[in-house]
């Protein structure tokens, strides 16, 4: 075993919940994403590398790839994974958690090496 950090992609979508809302009440939504964010990124053990937004190209809810955005991260282990999910749960929007207008799956692996030493 290797003690080389899980490189993780968190894949969210927004479900119907979320596009149920009249556009007056989106921005509650929004902030509570943003705070979630703030606090992926604060979590020990998570280095954010980067993030992608496909909201642009796919319009409606996600019930799988393509997903709404993503956050490629490392991270310490499964628990820290896990509780980077967590999140959507404790997340809150007035009287209901973040997870009534997102999921969210996390894709575990480790790095793709590419290596100098062999020629295509």
């Amino acid at each position: 075993m290797t003690d080389a950090p899980l490189r993780t992609l968190f894949c969210f979508g927004n479900n119907q919940n979320f596009f149920d809302l009249p556009k007056s009440e989106i921005g509650p939504i929004w902030t509570a994403t943003q705070s979630l964010l703030v606090q992926m990124r604060d979590l020990e053990g998570l280095e954010i590398l980067g993030t992608f937004d496909d909201d642009a190209h796919m319009v409606g809810p996600s019930d799988g790839w393509p997903w709404t955005f993503y956050v490629l991260a490392d991270v310490r282990d499964q628990e820290t994974v896990k509780a980077a999910c967590n999140l959507l749960r404790t997340t809150m929007v007035g009287d209901y958690a973040l997870w009534r207008y997102f999921k969210v799956e996390a894709r575990m692996g480790r790095e793709l090496s590419i290596r100098d030493d062999v020629e295509a």
